[in-house]
């Protein structure tokens, strides 16, 4: 069965950088889209940034992205095939990108230009991430 599980969560100062992980096990990823959300308290899941690739694992080709307007330029999504970990590296922090991030599994090979829950079948539990000023 298809597990993730996010890791890296914690407190920094606006302006600072954090890398958020989120270990895939199981065989059902295997070229499949993959995504980070994220929810804020008292707000709707927002899609944040996905990243797919076309071809054969391991993946030499470049990878497709796709990016939340609110993060384009500070975050960076990223997946390492040898151990199945997709990562969101995000710089310059602000306050408003406090909230529970989220990795997800695509339904299908495929991202879109948007990042929307519904393409995605499978969760991780979160990780939480709290920005201060």
């Amino acid at each position: 069965q298809v597990q993730l599980v996010e890791s890296g969560g914690e407190s920094v100062q606006a302006g600072g950088s954090l890398r958020i992980s989120c270990r895939i096990t199981g065989g059902a990823y295997r070229r499949h889209c993959m995504g980070w959300f994220r929810q804020a308290p008292g707000k709707e899941r927002e899609g944040v940034a996905s990243i797919y690739f076309l071809g054969d694992a391991p993946y030499y080709e470049s990878p497709y992205y796709a990016y939340a307007d609110s993060v384009k330029g500070r975050f960076t999504i990223s997946h390492g095939s040898a151990d199945n970990t997709l990562y969101l590296k995000m710089d310059n922090l602000e306050p408003e990108d406090t909230a529970i991030y989220y990795c997800a599994l695509g339904r299908g090979v495929y991202c879109y230009s948007r990042v929307e829950s519904t393409d995605f079948a499978y969760w991780g539990q979160g990780t939480q991430v709290t920005v201060s000023t």
